[in-house]
């Protein structure tokens, strides 16, 4: 009902696919060539395993797969896992046209039919690959049956590619012992994050722009509020969205400010627990008071009773359980909500911790993070995971969100239980499970490199960066020195293939290219510089 309002020439905002309006994050395009890595790699036979939020986006970018898929590739599409082994290898051969008729019912049958099918393929020159959607809701027994179907081959490869697209709930039934021969199989893993606010706003204008906005009708406190809203996740976003504009075409606003948002927003996301929030805020105002009133009427001099049971569910400083130094997530809220919101500090440790001094470069430009912050340092800002961020072993600046609130911290240390982060001057630590809860995958770096070292390298490229990055190969163990060029140095096909290893062992896009991201991991090799501590 709004479209001529705002002048659209169709809903922007419709939660069914339509290609036109696909919006590619980095974390998407990553994800994406993740995928045609997986399946290019032809006859490794590992696993690929895509997993994601509902809502996040899986779906479509399986569908982009499917038009990127090469042309000498022969696709199995599982959309329904919900199967008996038997029923599993039957649909999978059904996908590949192989004739079923008179196997049904007989595994032996079908698991054969398919290697004659794939032997014929292999012959031909064809790769044939199996993509499980939602494989979450695989059982035990068809993901063994999945695994089984890795053992098809020759003497020298495999006959089939394995993609498995699902939940989170599908990393926690792989991590099960009695799978790990089928996790030891998965080659590379990923797993989409939300968008981060930026995105979303960019998310919002390509919709509305493909839809004949010429007009954003957002305000710029409305696409927060959305962001915060939806946690980032495209589907929840086109709803909010959509929800919003109706509001603000019934109130008869060309600009959609905050309050239509939240209103939107309640209506879209309404569940009992929502529901309940205010009432439980109310609460505690109100025990909060009558707690500071009975302090206020106590007598001078009367003791303080305290409830040390209690005590300990706070996660007070000075407790003697092993995990007592950990911010539980009302804790790590707390110490966002109370950031003054700048990065200015965040950047000003991250600085110091490079030893750049205020000569070379100051911190206001710092937070604009341009790729070539002074002479011989650059700046990076990306997206990833928290161990991509191990795997580079560098510290980080992080922008961490609590509602409408953001603080800036410096990551000091990973480890699998821990991380510890540096904020607002005061070093704290908490799990990575509950940083994540409050970070969207948001990072920024900075690293010492020769000035001479700007720009890209890539294949063909020559000189003094094409010399730093093979050493820093060589380093990392990528690139022999039998594999380097004799003579001056030069960016050959030995050398984009160690830059591909040296991506794929960071979580980077495996496209060969040496760009800043990849730059940054070969430089995270050399010992020179601050490192993120390992943490146990």
């Amino acid at each position: 009902m709004y479209l001529q309002f705002y002048g659209l020439s169709e809903p922007p905002f419709s939660i069914t696919p339509d290609p036109r309006f696909v919006f590619l994050s980095e974390r998407h395009r990553d994800a994406l060539a993740h995928l045609l890595f997986g399946i290019g790699q032809g006859g490794s036979g590992g696993f690929v395993q895509l997993t994601g939020e509902v809502g996040t986006g899986k779906t479509t970018l399986c569908r982009l797969l499917l038009e990127q898929m090469p042309a000498d590739t022969r696709v199995a599409l599982v959309l329904n896992p919900r199967l008996s082994p038997v029923e599993l290898v039957e649909t999978i051969c059904e996908e590949l046209r192989i004739e079923v008729d008179g196997l049904r019912g007989s595994l032996k049958g079908l698991v054969d039919a398919l290697n004659r099918y794939l032997l014929r393929a292999h012959g031909d020159g064809l790769r044939v690959v199996l993509i499980i959607d939602e494989a979450q809701n695989l059982s035990l027994d068809a993901l063994e049956q999945v695994r089984l179907l890795t053992n098809l081959e020759t003497a020298t490869q495999k006959l089939l590619q394995i993609i498995l697209l699902g939940q989170p709930e599908l990393r926690e039934t792989l991590s099960r012992p009695e799978l790990r021969q089928l996790t030891q199989r998965i080659t590379a893993r990923f797993h989409l994050t939300p968008l981060s606010l930026d995105e979303t706003d960019a998310y919002l204008r390509h919709r509305l722009s493909v839809a004949g906005c010429q007009r954003f009708p957002f305000t710029r406190l409305a696409v927060k509020r959305i962001h915060v809203h939806a946690g980032g996740v495209p589907r929840l976003i086109n709803v909010i969205a959509d929800r919003a504009l109706t509001a603000g075409y019934v109130h008869e606003r060309l600009l959609v400010g905050e309050r239509d948002v939240d209103l939107a927003a309640r209506e879209a996301l309404a569940s009992p627990a929502r529901r309940a929030q205010p009432w439980l805020a109310a609460l505690a105002g109100v025990l909060l008071v009558l707690a500071l009133v009975a302090l206020w009427m106590r007598p001078p001099g009367a003791p303080i009773e305290v409830d040390e049971a209690a005590l300990a569910d706070t996660g007070a400083a000075g407790q003697a359980e092993p995990a007592d130094d950990l911010l539980d997530d009302n804790a790590l809220r707390a110490v966002i909500e109370g950031s003054d919101g700048t990065s200015y500090a965040a950047w000003n440790q991250l600085l110091a911790l490079w030893t750049v001094r205020a000569g070379e470069a100051d911190v206001r430009s710092a937070q604009r993070c341009p790729s070539q912050l002074a002479a011989g340092v650059s700046c990076l800002r990306s997206a990833g995971t928290l161990t991509k961020l191990e795997s580079l072993r560098r510290p980080v600046v992080l922008r961490l969100y609590s509602g409408e609130r953001e603080a800036w911290a410096v990551l000091l240390g990973v480890g699998e239980r821990r991380v510890r982060l540096w904020i607002d001057g005061e070093t704290v630590e908490t799990t990575p499970e509950r940083l994540q809860r409050q970070w969207l995958g948001e990072f920024h770096a900075i690293w010492r490199t020769p000035a001479f070292v700007a720009g890209n390298l890539r294949r063909g490229d020559a000189g003094a960066a094409v010399e730093w990055l093979i050493q820093r190969l060589q380093q990392a163990g990528h690139l022999s020195s039998e594999d380097a060029a004799a003579g001056p140095a030069y960016f050959d096909l030995a050398t984009e293939a160690a830059v591909r290893r040296l991506q794929g062992s960071h979580g980077l896009l495996p496209d060969g290219i040496a760009g800043p991201e990849t730059q940054f991991a070969a430089s995270s090799h050399e010992r020179q510089g601050p490192r993120l501590r390992r943490l146990r």
